[in-house]
């Protein structure tokens, strides 16, 4: 990388960093067919990717189809047991649980309201009030909150898609039942040793204490000390992470490393506008899609990227056109829009 590139991208990345809704940046950025590495703030600090996390579960779903354990359209019930699904998604009194598929929980297709995101009878959802109140919810307390909940639509609507954490919670215990331990052990068997990824973790009931020593994220102004609600996340949201082993991760699951490669291309196939996201994003098969339409950019034509991004300003994606990978966090959950003009500037920076 040439001087000249890394000034340009310090000094996009600078003035970024001085916004007042800032508070701790993070970023990194490689490129493999060039050679190009540039990173801005500590690369070794580590932070709350969020719903990050969700691309870890994605990773082990993959996996534990190439093994034969389900296929996509698989019914959920038929692993988990109708009884754990029973009134997840009523519509006119008729409840379509068994209906659930693998490839439905992966795409936000399924239906199920999201417990983390959307409003109850009060008008406030668990993350209005965690902002107040930190707790911990297991698995069954979540589902029993998502019951009260009104589901969006009926499984596999065409055109329909609403993001729900609780989707992935599924997953996450479709994936205990499946390797017989508990989430967080198979991520770490499964990928984390696997890519020796040295500072990546989940945070769990056992180490919550470690909170603290990760970059802090800001509600606003307002600090957020929720160590149990991220416990309560661990397909969904909870790990700890560093821009570092952020892009090792990211290579190895857009490369076939972690399973077949042949499923990206499946995984990107069709792309559905979630209910209540950020206009330029799309979701497809554990997949997120970035792209910005040239009105938004000077009519300057940016690639495509893939991957996630999660709400405590965190991002994770990889532009294929130009063979670029970026991991970053702004450690702030408001506006969630927050760090993508960052990453708009970096594209229009490199192209």
């Amino acid at each position: 990388m040439s001087a000249d590139v890394a000034v340009r991208l310090d000094r996009v990345a600078s003035r970024h960093a001085a916004k007042a809704t800032v508070s701790e940046l993070s970023f990194a950025v490689e490129q493999p067919r060039s050679g190009l590495v540039w990173s801005f703030g500590p690369a070794d600090q580590p932070y709350f990717i969020a719903s990050i996390t969700k691309l870890f579960t994605v990773a082990v779903t993959m996996q534990l189809r190439s093994e034969g354990a389900f296929a996509l359209d698989t019914p959920v019930a038929e692993i988990l047991g109708e009884q754990t699904l029973h009134g997840l998604v009523v519509h006119d009194r008729l409840d379509y649980a068994t209906k659930i598929t693998v490839r439905q929980l992966l795409s936000h297709t399924s239906g199920i309201a999201d417990h983390y995101e959307d409003a109850d009878a009060d008008g406030a959802s668990l993350a209005d009030r965690i902002v107040d109140e930190d707790r911990f919810w297991s698995f069954e307390e979540l589902l029993q909150l998502t019951c009260r909940l009104p589901s969006p639509f009926v499984p596999g609507q065409p055109g329909r898609a609403h993001y729900s954490d609780t989707n992935y919670q599924l997953l996450g215990r479709v994936a205990e039942i499946c390797d017989g331990e508990r989430f967080d052990t198979v991520v770490r068997r499964r990928i984390i040793d696997r890519l020796g990824l040295q500072h990546t973790w989940h945070l769990t009931l056992d180490n919550h204490d470690r909170y603290e020593a990760v970059a802090p994220v800001f509600h606003g102004r307002r600090r957020l000390q929720i160590p149990l609600t991220l416990a309560s996340s661990l397909p969904d949201g909870g790990i700890v992470s560093t821009t570092t082993d952020q892009l090792r991760f990211l290579r190895a699951f857009t490369s076939g490393e972690l399973f077949p490669s042949a499923y990206l291309d499946e995984m990107s196939a069709q792309w559905n506008r979630l209910s209540s996201s950020f206009g330029p994003l799309r979701y497809g098969i554990g997949l997120m899609r970035f792209r910005l339409p040239r009105s938004q950019t000077l009519f300057v034509r940016l690639p495509t990227m893939i991957g996630h991004s999660g709400s405590f300003g965190s991002v994770l994606y990889y532009a294929p056109e130009p063979d670029l990978y970026i991991a970053g966090t702004v450690n702030q959950t408001q506006p969630r829009s927050l760090p993508y003009p960052l990453v708009a500037r970096i594209l229009m920076t490199l192209r």
